[in-house]
């Protein structure tokens, strides 16, 4: 164990490290570390260990000048690397793309998915749907020298009908799908109908999943079986639209702009499916988006304002907020209060300071008529969500309801945004506030499209066929 421990302490580069994972094997250098405490033994890199076959992140080693910013990100930030105590002979990886947002060197990207979005823009036969995050809107502006926070939303539809894309919808519509299947979920888990835990976890970030099915798999039974909006906007493309449109689903492309490499990863996990084929085809970080607008010689800032495609493309304010730490909440407690009290919920809720903002962790309680005290937490940034886990995990947490973003800020934050600070991550969130304030509808359940959408083929939330395109299950993949 000693010449093991040595061996580590070493500085060898990373490639010439997992050379030798990869060679070793189970019996070998992994069963030396089923036995050791690596998070001493991971301080001596300088680089975080990447898999090559890692679907959201990359290495570039000609770039890296080891200047342990990424590893800092990944064990003092996210207390991913070195919080485990085996990995299986396997990296492991959130996939949130934290080191990749702080690397100043380019020397860790996104995964790049860009000549796979280009071919299938060019094939005649294949009609390619993009649907473009809450956070994007605020922050690809800042590609072509605009301030953070401008809201680009209308010349970011533009760019993508000058892209080639057959139709553009907006992921808020999907946020607003999202809340309520997961506040008819919260309402039922309170009332006791359904057979399951509180505090309920939001699960619309991959990468606080993905962490949570590494570290605490004990509590996946709290995680709300909500898919992403990302994900439940695929299905919904591939089934409820191409059946309105006459168009066979296997010539659906379906392509995402996301601040999150997470997604990238999340887009494959086998059990997104549910449409009968692959739901999501193809992930872009809204910095590859940018990159194909500069490739196009197209000048963004010239550009006009084009609205979203209907069928799927209307959004509430409560929706667009989903792009912030403490939005999932927000938008979920609206409609959460409406169906438990078949009231409009108070103006309290419609400016919920309490779970707004940069702090880390953040609570608070909402009086509900005929319930009583909703109880109500957010964490940003996964070392945070450590802290709230272990006190749900020590039966010490009071919450009935807590929001789990993966990165810092939350999605405005993400790992796939153009280089981001505190102040860009506050400049991105306060926009979306913005958009919801002056939004006509603020509140999920007033959003017309996606009524329509359980009118014409869910049914209800929590009906059979909304489970199955609109729900999903999480593995436990231990340490």
């Amino acid at each position: 164990m000693d010449n093991f421990s040595n061996f580590l302490k070493k500085d060898i580069s990373r490639r010439k490290f997992l050379e030798i994972v990869g060679k070793v094997g189970i019996t070998g250098l992994t069963m030396g570390v089923i036995n050791y405490q690596p998070r001493f033994a991971w301080g001596s890199f300088k680089v975080v260990p990447i898999a090559s076959d890692n679907p959201s992140i990359v290495w570039h080693e000609s770039r890296c000048v080891k200047c342990g910013k990424c590893v800092g990100a990944c064990k003092d930030v996210q207390t991913v690397l070195g919080y485990y105590d085996s990995s299986g002979g396997k990296i492991i990886c959130v996939n949130c793309g934290q080191c990749a947002l702080t690397c100043p060197k380019g020397a860790i990207t996104e995964r790049d998915d860009i000549s796979k979005v280009w071919q299938a823009l060019n094939d005649s036969e294949m009609h390619v749907v993009v649907q473009t995050s809450p956070a994007s809107r605020v922050s690809l502006g800042e590609e072509f020298g605009l301030k953070a926070g401008t809201i680009v939303e209308g010349k970011q539809v533009t760019a993508l009908k000058k892209l080639g894309f057959d139709a553009v919808f907006d992921t808020s519509f999907a946020a607003d799908l999202t809340i309520m299947e997961e506040a008819t979920e919260l309402v039922k888990r309170l009332k006791g109908e359904i057979n399951k835990p509180v505090p309920q976890f939001t699960s619309c970030s991959p990468g606080w999943v993905k962490f949570c099915e590494h570290f605490y798999p004990e509590l996946l039974p709290n995680m709300s079986t909500c898919k992403s909006p990302q994900q439940m906007l695929g299905a919904v493309v591939k089934t409820y639209y191409a059946q309105k449109k006459g168009i066979d689903p296997s010539k659906i492309f379906t392509v995402s702009i996301m601040p999150c490499t997470a997604k990238k990863f999340e887009c494959q996990r086998p059990e997104m499916n549910d449409s009968g084929m692959t739901d999501m085809n193809a992930v872009l970080t809204t910095r590859e988006l940018a990159r194909m607008i500069k490739q196009k010689n197209i000048d963004f800032t010239k550009l006009g304002d084009t609205a979203y495609d209907s069928v799927l493309g209307e959004k509430t304010g409560a929706g667009v907020i989903f792009g912030s730490s403490g939005g999932v909440m927000e938008a979920a407690v609206r409609t959460a209060y409406y169906l438990l009290t078949n009231q409009t919920p108070p103006d309290q809720l419609l400016n919920f300071t309490d779970v707004r903002g940069l702090t880390g962790i953040k609570e608070s309680s909402v009086d509900i008529p005929g319930f009583g005290k909703l109880n109500v937490a957010v964490c940003q940034g996964l070392g945070n969500g450590r802290k709230v886990l272990d006190l749900v995990k020590g039966g010490n947490a009071s919450w009935h309801f807590i929001e789990f973003m993966a990165c810092p800020g939350g999605c405005v934050g993400g790992g796939g945004q153009p280089k981001t600070t505190d102040n860009t991550r506050s400049a991105r969130a306060n926009s979306l506030y913005k958009l919801d304030s002056n939004a006509p509808k603020r509140l999920s359940y007033e959003n017309q499209e996606v009524q329509k959408l359980y009118q014409e083929y869910l049914g209800q939330p929590l009906s059979d066929k909304a489970h199955k395109l609109l729900h999903t299950e999480y593995v436990a993949r231990g340490v």
